[in-house]
This record gives structure tokens, C-alpha cells and sequence, in this order.
């Protein structure tokens, strides 16, 4: 007599990942080689490392392997924020992993790796597209999710689409291989009949920006957590936090609840922390300073290192990482103990390699992106070291953003100016201390360490810092969503709108 099967044996899961941040407002286009100088693994190859919206693919080979299920690994690509994908990188990575999933099937459920704010030539929803495209190939009943960055946009398409999403509910985003293994374990009990999962999402009109290292998001991701823990039928809460530069049709902020097949209840929750969300308007944003109060408050502080964070150069929101501005003050009020990382500026990385280690040298760095970065610096410069593949680490992830190059800024005299600047060739935005100590800079050593993040650099630096200023300088990034020139934005979503609720809606 034949033994009946265990539950869910010799189940077949595909999965794979394609991801970016798009900034509609920069002028840099990915193209495939952007997803490559960042992340690019074909089928098998992903590292034992996760990076950020691909941590679904490690997480799925240890699930898999315990409940001895087979697990068909597609592409995973993940390019570093910028603007818009060119229509045949997207295309083509999507085609790719399509054809992939086409020669798996049949396929008990497909569970992806998103980031939820790509916009490409010709697409404004392409995630949208690819979860379209993998229902109609899968069918009505194969289970389809996805592990998305808060900072995309929730569109009906991919709702309507998916059965459920886990978002990463922390900024900085410390926790992608948590809400990873929360995705999979879902995902699991569907696949064994345990639960059935339903999605329910409440719109709360606006866009904001909500760091998870302070009040009061703080308070809101620890509740979030605790009614998971506590609420029988929710399996996940989630906020979209919106992303403000991406100019599409459904920006904002959401909120997701995912029950067992009890809608009611997940339409309750999500609503009542949307309007709790929506009533905190305006009070998640960290105090800003500009250049001048950031710089004049660094250098007063009595010890170091004090880390400023030229919060809207942020590659990972997109722009260049090239802005001037911060320096430039730094350098006219005669600072010392300086350590500037990162500049992004390919051409002249390209000409320090050229000259070499120790070389002596006048350069014109950084400013070459767009406007509102400042000028372009002009100085005289030490070669001090140079790195072929230089990384950093983000939690469990490996960053490149080499080739790189160390310089020291030179006085008149020829004497060190007391401020080193690191420029890097693949644009990345500053994580951890890691990023110094691979061009060999000392960070405690340092009075003064300007980073470009906007937050995801907190839970690194905060460790080591005696200071953290975030100071917005220039305007390299659409940071007023209530002036910023939007085409297809919504109207009615605060700060748009003073009150898209008050009809009482």
C-alpha cells in the first residue's frame, strides 16, 4: 500500500528577482549594465548574501530545502537608484525571467523579489506588468506574492494581481531578510492548506517621509509587530511608505493588511493605522539644517566623529551622489578631520587610477550630474590609495561601489588641507562606517564624516557617532512634495491637498 503524501511534498516553487529605485526627476537612465555593476546572478548563481529586494532567493533555498521541495531559481537583477530603466533593460530582464518561469511550469506558487518604485521608458508600472504577466502565465490558483521596499507605489494592477505582499517595515531597511522569511513562511502555510491569504489595502492620501530610527514611526512599527504577534487570522501588516520621486498616477503612502481569507478584519486593521499614519502627518521627518548650521555645528562639537549626512545627494534615492555643496562650505571655513564618502565621479576616478598611487595632481571633481549641486571643485590633490572593486557591507549585504579612489585636497602650499574625499565610479549611497575603512580611513580617527544617505546610513554610523546631522543641502532631489513639479501625481493627497479627507470619505 502506497503511503499518502506529507502535505505540500514534491511542491515546485519558482522565484526570482528584479528590483531598482526610480527617481523620475534624474537625469541617469539604467540600462542593463546598471543592473550588472550592481547585481546581476543568473539562475543558481545568486550569492549566499542577500542584496536588499533579493533576499527572497537565499531565504527560499533553506525553506525549500527543509521541506525538501523544489525550488527553480530565476534571474536576480538589482540596479542602484537612478532614473528611469531604458525600455530594453526592462524588457529584456522581464522577457528573461518570463521565460524562465514558462519552462518551469508547473508550478505550485511564485514568489518574487520587488522593490515597488521602478519606472522605465515606456512603463510606468513595471512591476505592475510583471505580475500581470506571471498571473496570466500561472493561472487564477497558483499563489503569487512578493517581498516589496516600503518606498514603492502600490498600484491596483499589482494588487489585483498578487495574493499578498510583506513589506520591509523598517527605514533604514534592517530588517529585508526578516520580512523575507516572513514572506516564505506565509507563502508556505498557503502552499500546505494551512491559510489562505487575502490582501486588503487602505489609501491614506499623502506622502511623507517616515524614518523608523525615531517617533513616531518608531512606535508604529513596534505596534505593527506586536498585533502580528497577537491577532488571531493576521498574518502581516505593512506600510508603504511612498516614494515622493517617482512622478506616477498611484504615489503614496498605503497601508496592507494580509489575513487568513478574513477580509473584514483586514480591511479594519489596515484602515485604522492608515488614519494613524495620515494623523501624524508632517511629524515623521528628522529635523533638517543647511550647509552652513550643519557645518558650524559640526565643527563646534567638542569631540568626533560627528557624521553629516548630505541627506537629499542620496543614491539611493536616485540622484548622482556628485553634490559640492556640503564640501565646499567645509573647505571655506577651514575644516579639519574631514572624511567626505562618497562623490560619485567616474572621470575623475578614471584619472587618479591613470596617475596612480601618490601622485600630486590638480583635479575638478563632483557637480557634473544636474543642477542645484553645486559647482564642480577645482583643486589640487593627492592620490593617496586606489581600489579596484571597493565594497561596503549593509546588514547582511556586500555593496560595490568600486572602482574608487582616496584623495587628499591640497592648501596652496601644497600642505594637506585636512579634508580627504572618497570618489567612487558605481554609484551607491552610504550604509556603514565600511565604506571609509575599505579606502583605508580610520572613521573614529575623524572629527568630521559626511555621508550621502537620507537614513538607511542610521543604524551603522549611529553607533559611532557623537552627532548626527542631517542637512539638507542644495536640491539634487524632489524633497517638497507640496511644490514639486509633478505631472502625474494625484491632486487630492496632502500635502498636495490640505485635507483629502475632509469630506469625511
Amino acid at each position: 500500500m502506497t503511503p499518502h503524501a506529507a502535505p505540500g511534498a514534491g511542491k515546485r516553487i519558482f522565484v526570482a528577482a528584479l528590483a531598482t529605485e526610480t527617481n523620475t526627476f534624474s537625469p541617469i537612465v539604467i540600462d542593463r549594465r546598471g543592473f550588472e555593476d550592481s547585481l546581476y546572478a543568473g539562475p543558481g548563481q545568486h550569492p549566499v548574501t542577500p542584496t536588499l529586494c533579493t533576499a527572497p532567493i537565499p531565504v527560499g533555498r533553506r525553506v525549500c530545502a527543509a521541506k525538501g521541495w523544489t525550488l527553480i531559481e530565476g534571474t536576480a537583477a538589482w540596479a542602484d537608484p537612478a532614473g528611469l530603466v531604458s525600455r530594453g533593460a526592462y524588457e529584456g530582464l522581464r522577457d528573461e525571467i518570463l521565460g524562465q518561469l514558462q519552462a518551469a511550469l508547473p508550478v505550485d506558487a511564485v514568489v518574487l523579489g520587488l522593490h515597488g518604485a521602478m519606472v522605465a521608458q515606456g512603463y510606468l508600472d513595471p512591476e505592475g506588468d510583471l505580475l500581470t504577466r506571471v498571473r496570466a502565465m500561472v493561472g487564477p490558483d497558483v499563489l503569487v506574492c512578493a517581498e516589496l521596499d516600503p518606498h514603492s507605489h502600490l498600484t491596483a494592477k499589482r494588487v489585483a494581481a498578487a495574493n499578498f505582499f510583506v513589506v520591509f517595515k523598517e527605514f533604514p531597511h534592517t530588517d529585508f531578510v526578516d520580512r523575507a522569511e516572513d514572506l516564505w513562511r506565509i507563502a508556505a502555510d498557503a502552499i500546505e492548506g494551512r491559510v489562505k491569504p487575502v490582501m486588503s489595502v487602505f489609501d491614506c492620501r499623502m506622502i511623507d517621509v517616515f524614518p523608523t530610527s525615531r517617533e513616531p514611526m518608531r512606535g508604529f512599527v513596534d505596534r505593527m509587530l506586536a498585533l502580528e504577534a497577537t491577532t488571531p487570522h493576521l498574518l502581516s501588516l505593512s506600510a508603504i511608505h511612498g516614494f515622493m520621486a517617482g512622478d506616477v498616477p498611484e504615489m503614496g503612502t498605503k497601508m496592507i493588511a494580509v489575513t487568513d481569507n478574513d477580509p473584514g478584519l483586514g480591511a479594519a486593521l489596515a484602515e485604522r493605522l492608515g488614519r494613524e499614519l495620515y494623523a501624524n502627518r508632517g511629524r515623521h521627518m528628522m529635523p533638517q539644517l543647511d550647509e552652513v548650521q550643519a557645518v558650524a555645528e559640526a565643527m563646534a562639537a567638542p569631540r568626533g566623529p560627528v557624521v553629516i549626512a548630505d541627506m537629499w545627494d542620496n543614491p539611493g534615492g536616485g540622484t548622482a551622489g556628485d553634490a559640492t555643496v556640503i564640501l565646499k562650505e567645509l573647505l571655506a571655513k577651514g575644516a579639519r578631520g574631514v572624511a567626505v564618502g562618497t562623490i560619485w565621479d567616474p572621470m575623475a576616478v578614471q584619472l587618479c587610477f591613470a596617475a596612480g598611487e601618490g601622485a600630486e595632481m590638480p583635479l575638478r571633481l563632483g557637480a557634473k550630474s544636474a543642477p542645484l549641486t553645486g559647482e564642480p571643485l577645482d583643486a589640487r590633490i593627492r592620490v593617496v590609495r586606489l581600489e579596484a572593486g571597493a565594497a561596503m557591507r549593509f546588514g547582511e549585504s556586500v555593496v560595490p561601489f568600486g572602482p574608487a579612489a582616496r584623495i587628499a585636497l591640497l592648501d596652496a602650499a601644497g600642505q594637506d588641507a585636512g579634508i580627504e574625499v572618497i570618489l567612487n565610479t558605481v554609484r551607491a549611497q552610504s550604509y556603514d562606517p565600511s565604506l571609509f575603512t575599505a579606502l583605508g580611513i580610520a572613521p573614529l580617527a575623524q572629527k568630521i564624516l559626511v555621508i550621502k544617505s537620507t537614513n538607511h546610513f542610521y543604524a551603522a554610523f549611529a553607533p559611532i557617532a557623537s552627532e548626527i546631522l542631517y542637512c539638507a543641502a542644495g536640491k539634487p532631489y524632489p524633497n517638497d512634495p507640496a511644490t514639486n513639479p509633478y505631472r502625474l501625481v494625484r491632486a487630492d493627497i496632502w500635502p498636495r491637498m490640505a485635507d483629502p479627507f475632509a469630506k469625511g470619505d
